[in-house]
């Protein structure tokens, strides 16, 4: 037989055995994963934000009046007690103004005193018919303005006075220096900050919160505050302001939470960590962020059928994420089975094996 005449019979027999191949079923792999059967828990978020330790009430002094410093009496950091000088003005000035105000009150006290003498003889001279009615009234009327300019002196004194008084800038609470905005030498206008002081007393931590946990603080039923400066040691806080409007910068709301029951080992400035450990809410399904199966830019789940071992694919709605957690808010069920490990892996209709379960219908962490 010629080769030839072999080729074809050849080939036929290779097509067949193909075929024959084909026919044969592929054996199913099955495939290890880890499971969770979720449920609805109550608003637990354990979510933590990092702020700085602040005085509840600060208050930025500065000088009634304009003038030059010429003593700083306190240093940064200084403890201060009510009433305590802080620093002082040149009063060269404020003493030449109320030396002019002392000048008019005198002044003005010399006229009323003229006016009443020029008054008793007025009327003398009415009763021996030498003056007239007019005469004394108008004397009267005289009088009653040079009194009203001795209370204006008065009251322009008083005001000196005050004024120099504002040369001595004073502490009004107990607290310390938490900053310095001037120095001796240097010429300040009236208001103008030139001190901080931090009062005594009550703390809390200030922090930024993202718009899409704003609520979930607002709902907090309970607040940890924790300092990096003291570990093991911790502190119950309440949300006591939330800012109205975002940071121009940042886009987040500032946060201030008091701090109940500080103790002296708590300085300003310190480093604090706010914990947001449970809020009262509807509840809702929390699953691992590696349970989330991204498709053609779906997010899905695997969903686990009991009876026949095999997954199937289920688009999902996500909520905030929370650590390393996600809220599901539409697309699952309580009770139902999840694939928490190992789902870039499957395909629909993949037979698995569950390695390790763990229920999640828990109404609290």
């Amino acid at each position: 037989m010629k080769p030839m005449t072999l080729l074809p019979a050849f080939a036929a027999a290779l097509l067949a055995t193909g075929c024959a191949r084909e026919a044969e079923p592929r054996r199913e792999e099955t495939r290890p994963v880890r499971t969770e059967v979720v449920g609805a828990r109550a608003g637990s978020v354990d979510a933590t934000y990092s702020g700085a330790v602040l005085a509840r009430h600060e208050a930025r002094l500065g000088f009634q009046v304009s003038g030059r410093i010429v003593a700083r009496l306190v240093e940064l950091g200084s403890p201060v007690r009510r009433g305590q000088p802080l620093m002082r003005l040149d009063p060269a000035q404020e003493t030449l103004h109320l030396a002019a105000a002392a000048a008019d009150v005198d002044a003005a006290r010399h006229r009323v005193e003229q006016n009443r003498i020029d008054l008793q003889r007025t009327e003398q001279l009415l009763a021996r018919r030498f003056a007239s009615p007019a005469e004394v009234d108008q004397q009267r009327l005289a009088l009653a303005e040079s009194e009203s300019q001795l209370r204006a002196a008065l009251a322009q004194q008083q005001i000196k006075a005050n004024q120099r008084g504002y040369t001595e800038l004073v502490a009004d609470r107990d607290g310390v220096v938490s900053a310095l905005g001037a120095e001796v030498g240097q010429v300040v206008a009236a208001g103008q900050q030139v001190l901080t002081l931090a009062a005594d007393g009550e703390r809390e931590v200030q922090v930024s919160v993202p718009e899409s946990r704003v609520d979930e603080l607002r709902r907090a039923r309970s607040l940890q505050v924790t300092l990096w400066a003291l570990p093991g040691r911790s502190w119950r806080g309440a949300l006591r302001e939330l800012a109205p409007d975002t940071d121009s910068v940042t886009r987040t709301y500032s946060a201030r939470i008091s701090i109940r029951e500080p103790d002296d080992a708590m300085r300003l400035g310190m480093t604090a960590s706010v914990r947001v450990a449970d809020v009262d809410g509807d509840s809702a399904i929390r699953l691992p962020l590696a349970a989330i199966h991204d498709r053609g830019g779906q997010p899905q789940v695997w969903v686990l059928d009991a009876a026949s071992a095999t997954v199937q694919p289920r688009p999902v709605t996500l909520g905030a994420a929370q650590n390393e957690q996600v809220i599901v808010s539409m697309g699952l069920q309580e009770g139902e089975t999840v694939v928490t490990a190992g789902v870039h892996m499957l395909v629909p209709g993949q037979k698995v094996k569950t390695a390790g379960a763990t229920g999640l219908a828990m109404k609290e962490p």
